[in-house]
């Protein structure tokens, strides 16, 4: 069986850092909101951590799958960090991660087998769902790489053995990982966030070719780029992962746009849509804080593309050929 092949997952899926309270805090009643609208877009595919807002997005997220038949969705969340009480904790916030959520946990790296079972044990719990389809590792080269290869992996395939989830993976940003995890273990998905974008595509010089060679799928998320490609006219001070837009790729940006306005495709659809013009894209995951980001996404990811927008920027050299 094809590691990709044990389980399908839907060409458009939601990440749930939003609901975490990323960036800004919602209310219980708001963050509701976004999922219903997610659902009543088509969204079946559904994206969580611990990391996400010290467990809140997890807590949201399943008590909304529950009103849900639970045949009709798939859930995925992740491992690697357990969620422990913060000794330190004086009444403050989790700015420091960008969650607005009382920092009274904090995050523990742990990457052994008991470890990355008590991380899927305590999941279930905050969901309240007895099944996760899907877990990945939660940026494994944040704490320790080679450990992740050679313990926290092994102990994904095992929890896969022993039937607990149907399908175990990686999360990350940064390509080098993604590759290594890839090419040390036998991943169903991997989870490349930023890394394969209409924007920038690194992760096409080693993780396309590493999980075309073990049949590894890929989830793409963060196809906005920290939001420069969420709006038809990009701004020139919009935020880049952690800091300024360079002005390489700013530039590139400009041509991309402008490519995607001669042929009058909105951008944001182009960047939803451009990851799953590569055949081991499986699904692209996008957030959202608002209901209307989701309906409009959804309507986005439905949007007929014409070939010939993709074979100008492949012409331009702004996309693989």
């Amino acid at each position: 069986m094809s590691a990709s092949d044990r389980l399908t997952v839907p060409r458009l899926g939601y990440g749930a850092a939003n609901v975490g309270n990323l960036f800004r805090a919602l209310s219980d009643d708001e963050a509701w909101a976004v999922l219903d609208a997610a659902w009543d877009s088509g969204i079946r595919f559904f994206d969580t951590a611990p990391h996400y807002g010290l467990g809140l997005s997890e807590r949201r997220l399943g008590a909304f799958l529950q009103t849900k038949p639970r045949e009709e969705y798939v859930l995925s969340t992740k491992v690697g960090r357990l969620l422990r009480p913060n000794p330190e904790h004086a009444g403050g916030l989790d700015t420091a991660n960008d969650f607005h959520v009382p920092d009274d946990l904090q995050r523990v790296w742990d990457f052994s087998a008991s470890g990355i079972r008590a991380s899927l044990d305590e999941s279930r719990e905050r969901l309240g769902l007895e099944r996760i389809d899907l877990v990945y590792l939660h940026d494994p080269e944040r704490h320790d790489l080679d450990l992740a290869l050679a313990e926290a992996l092994p102990a994904l395939e095992q929890l896969r053995r022993d039937g607990e989830v149907t399908a175990v993976g990686v999360g990350s940003m940064v390509s080098e990982a993604l590759a290594a995890a890839v090419r040390s273990a036998d991943l169903d998905l991997i989870m490349v966030a930023g890394r394969y974008t209409l924007l920038e595509q690194p992760a096409a010089v080693d993780v396309l070719p590493a999980c075309r060679g073990t049949g590894t799928g890929i989830v793409a998320a963060s196809v906005f780029n920290s939001g420069l490609l969420a709006s038809s006219e990009p701004k020139r001070d919009g935020r880049y992962e952690y800091g300024q837009l360079p002005d390489e790729l700013w530039e590139r940006l400009v041509r991309i746009a402008a490519v995607c306005a001669a042929h009058d495709v909105p951008l944001p659809a182009a960047a939803i849509q451009f990851p799953l013009q590569s055949d081991v894209v499986r699904s692209v995951v996008v957030g959202g804080s608002r209901p209307a980001q989701l309906t409009q996404n959804a309507g986005y990811a439905a949007l007929e593309i014409p070939d010939a927008l993709w074979a100008e920027l492949a012409a331009e050299g702004l996309i693989p050929a």
